[in-house]
């Protein structure tokens, strides 16, 4: 039987608690074991990445109460009991089915009368029909000619992350001949934005995709009409240059307004719907759908190791439950998420709603306030520009941050240039390397502002290339880490009530129905 119960209530929690700082991570790594303990704390991934945990404030002892902690609180049975099709997400009385997407985990999934899994294919399958024709030319503007471009409108999870995919994949595809069109993004409201990327692009040939689950999103349908407008002016028909991804009940759902309509549910949210049609248009139609499915697979099979219940074996897991004792038993505020890459320079953007939409929660699955702290403060840059930013926060700062580093032995273009002996894929290399052992092992010095005190935790995800199929992995470990530590809280990390009552206010200014400080501060702004 499943027991969804408060962290602070778990044996293995208290006995978790008498563990504080039990491991000084530069003394682990100052040491003549430290290759050794750098080669020993590892657990593989999917498609060929690697998580690595010597940095971490860990040791075989706190493993051992963390495999504790995570039976007790029946991490593994919970994952299955979402992925076989319990209503997870108490707050909406909805499924989580964002797995079921990129492979079968369990058993069949149905909803009204339908089956999940079937759906999510046939939508997949929708899309990469729709992208061959764009890609061979059966499908085009009003004159006949090619799409060479691709648009996106929308807001929050239908932006996020299916931009930081394409980012992470542009240069990738481009050395791998397989980037069929260019991408672009509209999400933010203000006018700037969508005039920005228009003037950008050539609309005669771009093929705008608006995401919109509900069909009633105020930005993304303000967005949508801004567009339009442009389009209409060009001379150009909307309706030859717009496709829908929504529900099958919204009106935008078979709409003459759109070449066609892409379809997904109730039960995967926004910011873990990238590879749904959410992500699976703009991305087929850029790279094709072959890539597209490629990623899906590396997601899937990271999803099948956050099945198993042995944690050196789960990185997933094993990721969520040492950011447990980073917030509640260390009572560190924060995580940086830290890739020496440039082609994820918008993965922590991604990272940043997923996991603080998700855990930035003060009630629990029952609605009561929790006494423990929860999601941490996520923020991150890629390295190198990074270092020359908010790196001296995290070395000298008074604050503690833990750091998540993700680097790759080669770069995606292949092209490089040797200077002083190595490439820049070396030193980009070098840094990430230098970075991790300073965090740990700091530096003493007589000059107090010269003096590192170390002891920053830090884990290293790596592996050769970041491809489609190592990002898929990628974003299926970040996915998972998120809900194993919504679980922990005791937490329903699949609703978003946080982020309502501003829209609810917008809506009141705009109508005029307002008073108090809402007046005053529209007033100022000249609402």
């Amino acid at each position: 039987m499943i027991k969804w119960e408060n962290l602070n209530t778990l044996e293995a929690f208290k006995k978790l608690q008498s563990l504080k700082n039990l491991v000084s991570v530069k003394a682990e790594l100052s040491g003549t074991g430290a290759a050794e303990r750098v080669s020993s704390c590892s657990a593989p991934m999917a498609a060929g990445l690697t998580y690595n945990y010597a940095a971490k404030q860990v040791n075989p002892q706190l493993l051992t109460v963390l495999q504790e902690l995570a039976d007790e609180a029946q991490l593994t049975e919970k994952f299955a009991e979402l992925y076989n099709g319990a209503v997870i997400n108490t707050g909406e009385n909805r499924k989580v089915l964002h797995h079921l997407a990129r492979g079968q985990l369990g058993q069949t999934v149905t909803y009204d009368g339908k089956n999940a899994r079937e759906f999510y294919v046939s939508q997949q399958k929708a899309i990469a029909d729709f992208a061959e024709k764009v890609h061979s030319g059966k499908i085009t503007n009003t004159a006949g000619e090619p799409f060479t471009t691709v648009i996106q409108i929308g807001i929050g999870g239908s932006d996020l992350g299916p931009r930081a995919l394409y980012l992470a994949l542009e240069q990738w595809a481009a050395a791998n001949k397989t980037l069929k069109m260019k991408a672009h993004f509209i999400s933010n409201v203000d006018p700037d934005d969508g005039a920005g990327v228009i003037a950008s692009a050539d609309l005669a040939h771009s093929l705008f995709i608006l995401v919109s689950k509900s069909g009633t999103t105020q930005e993304t349908l303000a967005n949508e009409l801004f567009v339009k407008d442009f389009l209409k002016k060009a001379g150009l028909d909307p309706a030859r240059h717009m496709v829908a991804v929504t529900s099958e009940t919204s009106p935008l759902a078979n709409n003459p307004a759109y070449l066609a309509s892409f379809y997904i549910d109730d039960y995967i949210g926004g910011r873990f719907s990238s590879t749904s049609a959410v992500g699976g248009a703009v991305l087929s139609l850029a790279f094709g759908p072959d890539v597209f499915a490629a990623l899906l697979n590396g997601a899937h099979e990271a999803d099948k190791t956050a099945a198993n219940p042995d944690i050196t074996k789960n990185p997933s897991m094993l990721d969520a439950l040492i950011g447990v004792y980073e917030r509640n038993v260390q009572e560190y505020p924060a995580t940086a998420i830290l890739p020496y890459s440039q082609a994820l320079s918008r993965f922590p953007a991604h990272l940043q709603q997923a996991d603080m939409e998700s855990n930035g929660k003060q009630v629990n699955r029952r609605g009561e306030p929790v006494p423990y702290a929860t999601g941490p403060v996520i923020f991150g840059e890629p390295g190198t520009n990074g270092q020359h930013s908010f790196y001296q926060l995290l070395h000298q700062g008074t604050d503690i941050v833990p750091l998540q580093f993700i680097g790759f032995t080669d770069n995606q273009r292949g092209a490089d240039v040797t200077v002083d002996g190595s490439t820049s894929q070396k030193k980009l290399c070098a840094n990430l390397a230098a970075q991790i052992t300073a965090f740990a092992c700091g530096k003493s010095d007589s000059n107090p502002n010269k003096n590192f005190p170390g002891e920053r935790p830090s884990s290293l995800i790596y592996g050769k290339q970041l491809t489609p199929e190592a990002l898929g992995a990628l974003l299926a470990h970040f996915e998972n880490k998120i809900m194993f530590q919504g679980f922990l809280w005791n937490l329903n990390s699949f609703d978003q009530e946080g982020v309502q009552l501003g829209k609810k206010l917008t809506k009141q200014v705009l109508s005029g129905d307002m008073d108090g400080a809402l007046k005053a501060y529209a007033g100022l702004l000249g609402v």
